[in-house]
């Protein structure tokens, strides 16, 4: 990010933290009405992060090291313990376990979804045809989701999120579950959401993936940031650890 770069996130100091509650106390303790124990969590620990209108950055870490938290906190989902994050716009979240209505059909979702982006029900109905082809469910998409596999649904939601260009667009593993043909379509949108100078931010596994689709990156660790800096360089030394 430059000076000349208008921001769209700014992380200062972020904090967040869970309480997290045993509820198997013994028998004995509930009758005598003890509280379960709980214990506190720092999920994320004084994260200071800046990035820029169009930039694409990846984020890595071990399990448990605060990526989605940080995604989650950036949508305004998870208050915060301290700090402050700003945002330009509303992010558009986009993970494998991101709610839709699996009772509805494929198509039906998708026309839900355009509605809730703000389009008018002439517009979103021009647009179902179009995102159902990008899916490429096939006959699937007029079946409950409930009956897709977790592969199904990422194409499903992807498709939605990213039917129109959102401004900041974060990615949880939602492209992890996809086919080798879905990864490659996905990676194409991305490419194009880009170019439109929208805001990525994709967690991932597959360094492959961020590499191919990020140039900058954040390693996260324990709820703080590791390295931030050109992807080729963190990823060395993030697989080196």
């Amino acid at each position: 990010m430059t000076a000349a770069t208008p921001t769209a996130i700014r992380c200062i100091g972020v904090e967040v933290r869970y309480t997290v509650r045993s509820y198997r106390p013994l028998l004995r303790d509930l009758l005598r009405g003890n509280a379960p124990e709980a214990t506190t969590v720092d999920a994320l620990r004084g994260v200071d992060l800046e990035v820029g209108v169009g930039e694409s950055v990846g984020v890595v870490g071990p399990n448990g090291s605060g990526k989605t938290t940080l995604l989650q906190a950036m949508t305004g989902v998870l208050p915060l313990a301290g700090g402050e994050l700003l945002v330009r716009s509303l992010p558009t979240f986009l993970g494998v376990k991101a709610a839709l209505r699996p009772r509805s059909t494929g198509r039906s979702n998708i026309r839900i979804g355009l509605l809730a982006q703000g389009l008018r029900r002439d517009e979103a109905e021009a647009m179902v045809s179009e995102v159902a082809a990008f899916t490429d469910l096939g006959p699937a998409i007029d079946r409950p989701m409930e009956t897709y596999s977790s592969g199904m649904r990422a194409r499903l939601h992807f498709a939605i999120a990213t039917a129109l260009t959102p401004d900041i667009l974060l990615v949880d593993e939602a492209l992890a579950v996809g086919d080798r043909a879905f990864r490659e379509r996905s990676a194409r949108r991305l490419d194009e959401h880009r170019a439109a100078a929208g805001t990525v931010l994709l967690v991932s596994h597959n360094l492959a993936e961020v590499r191919r689709s990020c140039g900058r990156t954040v390693w996260l660790q324990e709820g703080r940031i590791v390295a931030d800096g050109p992807t080729d360089e963190v990823l060395r030394d993030y697989e080196a650890s």
